[in-house]
C-alpha cells in the first residue's frame, strides 16, 4: 500500500451555519481522556446535538436524516478555532468527513487535519452561503472538489476553492500520508534500520 493521493473529492454535503465553531464544541474535553481516537465519532458534536433533540426542523445538522452519509462540511469563518486538540479532525474524519468547505479555519486545525489528510478548503463568503442554500434546498445533490484545479462544482454552480500551496501539494501527492510513503519503499526503511544499534540491540560499553 503506497501513500494516499487527495486530488478530487465528491459527495454529499451538510451544511454547518455559523462563525467561530470551536473545537470544544466538536469534540467536548471530556472525551478527550482515551489512548487512542477510536470512537471520538460517536461524540461529534455531542452537547449541542443533545441540547437540539426534537422536531425534525430543530435537530442538529449531524442529526438531520437529510444529510445522513455527508463527506464534505460547509461551514463559515474561523472553524475549529479555540483549544489545539487533533481530536476534532479525527472526530469529523472518523465520522466520515473527508473535506471542510469554508470561510476561513483555525491555523492549527488547518495543521492537524492536513497531517490525517482531511482536505480544508475555502471560498468567498457569498459562495459559500450559495453553496449552503442550495445543499439546503437538494440535500441529495453532489458537489465535486478538484484540489488541482481549485474549483468546486455543484448542480451547474461552480466557484473558486483555495488552499495553501505546500497543503495542495501534500495532499495531491501523497505527501501528507507519512506511513505510506514509508511503506512505499519498506525495503529501504529496514535496511537503514538494521544497521542502526539502537534498533538492531546495541550494547554499551562496560
Amino acid at each position: 500500500m503506497g501513500a494516499q493521493k487527495i486530488a478530487r473529492i465528491e459527495g454529499t454535503a451538510l451544511p454547518m451555519r455559523g462563525d467561530d465553531v470551536d473545537t470544544d464544541r466538536i469534540i467536548p474535553a471530556r472525551f478527550l481522556r482515551s489512548v487512542t481516537f477510536d470512537g471520538l465519532e460517536d461524540h461529534l458534536f455531542e452537547d449541542e446535538r443533545a441540547g437540539a433533540a426534537g422536531a425534525a426542523a430543530s435537530r442538529h445538522p449531524f442529526d438531520n436524516p437529510q444529510y445522513r452519509g455527508a463527506s464534505i462540511v460547509l461551514v463559515n469563518r474561523n472553524f475549529g478555532c479555540g483549544s489545539s486538540r487533533e481530536h476534532a479532525p479525527q472526530a469529523l474524519q472518523r465520522w466520515g468527513i473527508r473535506a471542510v468547505l469554508g470561510e476561513s479555519f483555525s491555523e492549527i486545525f488547518f495543521g492537524n487535519s492536513l497531517m490525517i489528510g482531511l482536505a480544508c478548503v475555502t471560498a468567498a463568503p457569498e459562495h459559500v452561503r450559495e453553496l449552503m442554500t442550495r445543499v439546503e434546498a437538494q440535500p441529495a445533490v453532489r458537489l465535486r472538489l478538484d484540489l488541482q484545479a481549485g474549483t468546486c462544482t455543484l448542480d451547474g454552480f461552480s466557484c473558486p476553492i483555495a488552499l495553501p500551496a505546500h497543503a495542495r501539494d501534500a495532499l495531491t501527492t501523497g505527501a501528507w500520508d507519512t506511513t505510506g510513503l514509508l511503506l512505499e519503499r519498506y525495503e529501504e526503511v529496514d535496511a537503514v534500520g538494521q544497521r542502526l544499534p539502537y534498533v538492531t540491540g546495541f550494547q554499551g560499553r562496560a
